[in-house]
């Protein structure tokens, strides 16, 4: 199964990543985030960031989940290549748990691509079957 594909959008990117379930959809999403950004292949996972979320649907933990990565990559400068994801229901809401592995952004080691500005709803899709799970975001550039 491919990991995430681009969606064509005339402004924006975006795309639609897959999975055997949910929290690996979310894993391969954050994947394409960081490849919008930079050659995700050059980034060693160095050192393990931990990101602890919840929402009160898997919508609003996706928008969180990728919108706390742009946050890692503006302010702590870091870019990220692997991940792992471990999504639970709590009495109200959606709880992530996930570790994020990277490391500090290097313009002579990583070929940066396109800045992201901030994530969006536009667009976004989540679709689950007993087989696999496939989620759409766009982000702003």
């Amino acid at each position: 199964m491919k990991k995430f594909e681009w969606v064509e959008h005339p402004s924006d990117i975006g795309f639609k990543a897959y999975g055997k379930d949910l929290e690996e959809a979310f894993e391969n999403a954050a994947l394409a985030l960081f490849e919008v950004m930079v050659d995700t292949s050059k980034v060693e996972p160095k050192s393990e960031t931990v990101v602890e979320l919840e929402a009160e649907d898997e919508g609003a933990l996706l928008y969180d989940w990728l919108d706390k990565l742009i946050y890692l990559r503006d302010a702590k400068d870091l870019v990220m290549s692997k991940f792992s994801v471990k999504i639970s229901k709590t009495k109200s809401d959606l709880k992530l748990s996930a570790k994020a592995y990277g490391e500090p952004f290097s313009a002579k080691k990583h070929n940066e691509r396109t800045a992201v500005k901030a994530m969006t709803y536009h667009m976004m899709e989540i679709k689950k079957d007993p087989s696999q799970c496939w989620v759409r975001a766009v982000v702003d550039i």
